[in-house]
């Protein structure tokens, strides 16, 4: 059975520190690069068979592609604010500079047909405050059907304050149900406060068995090709960020889950909770003057 929970570096590859392919999560479209990019040098992304997004997560980038130059102003980190990102399709060659250095993730979904190469805002990122009490998260829905048009392609993230669960009730997409559930393959890749520590569930179902408990710390990242997953939680006193990236087989692009029934009695005491005070995370943004030039 493929590994499930990767440790930070231990799936780096040259510049990137992490590297999750179809073929090494032995499913078929789901992927996920992080790249550690030095400053000045010039780093080739090439997308193949899968549409990505650059998705900066601390400092801003360059990008030459399809002719054209976006600056992407990035961010200072990930416990703030929404960065702006871009799109690249599949059969696409870019190359992409950071003056200053930073850090990278370049989500990816394998997918029959090339749209555009396009540019997204930070501030047309919408930002979620789900979940109520110890489950208060915030969600910055980057790539999804109602919020970015793409292929296959899945991505949002969520900050989770310390002492918080979040992924939760547990919850699967593992079956083709239309209109309640769709399939598709999911990676959890992890960033804490500075010494900081979480923990994620995945367990499977009768048919299909996993049974994981992984302790994560910063750069881990847990696969989920099946099964019921979550929660995620946060050590007090320690923030955990996770990116999620999804994309499966159904003839609809549509993120659709089911919670697991002996637990999805918990949404229902939401409404008379308040959202945790520390949310939204609110770290200053930076100027918005990227896009095209």
């Amino acid at each position: 059975m493929t590994k499930t929970h990767l440790r930070a570096g231990e799936s780096a590859e040259g510049p990137y520190r992490t590297v999750i392919t179809p073929e090494t999560a032995g499913w078929r479209y789901s992927g996920l690069r992080v790249l550690d990019a030095a400053p000045g040098v010039v780093y080739a992304v090439a997308t193949g068979d899968a549409e990505h997004l650059v998705l900066p997560l601390a400092g801003g980038c360059a990008v030459e592609a399809e002719g054209a130059s976006y600056r992407l102003v990035g961010r200072s980190g990930v416990f703030g604010p929404p960065s702006d990102f871009l799109y690249l399709p599949r059969d696409c060659e870019a190359r992409l500079t950071s003056r200053d250095g930073g850090r990278f993730a370049l989500p990816s979904a394998r997918c029959e047909r090339r749209l555009p190469v396009r540019y997204g805002p930070a501030g047309a990122v919408p930002i979620e405050l789900r979940g109520a009490g110890s489950c208060s998260r915030q969600v910055h829905d980057y790539c999804l059907p109602h919020t970015f048009a793409a292929e296959r392609l899945l991505v949002c993230e969520v900050l989770t304050p310390g002492g918080n669960w979040s992924s939760y009730p547990p919850h699967k997409h593992d079956e083709q149900h239309p209109g309640t559930e769709s399939e598709l393959e999911e990676v959890y890749y992890f960033q804490t406060a500075p010494g900081g520590l979480g923990y994620q569930r995945v367990r499977g179902t009768p048919g299909r068995p996993l049974d994981v408990l992984a302790e994560v710390r910063d750069g881990d990242t847990v696969l989920v090709p099946h099964g019921w997953h979550g929660p995620s939680t946060a050590a007090p006193g320690y923030d955990l960020y996770y990116l999620n990236v999804m994309a499966g087989p159904g003839p609809e692009r549509a993120w659709l889950i089911r919670d697991d029934p002996a637990h999805a009695w918990v949404r229902a005491t939401w409404p008379g909770q308040q959202v945790d005070p520390r949310l939204p995370f609110a770290a200053a943004p930076h100027p918005q003057h990227g896009g095209a030039r």
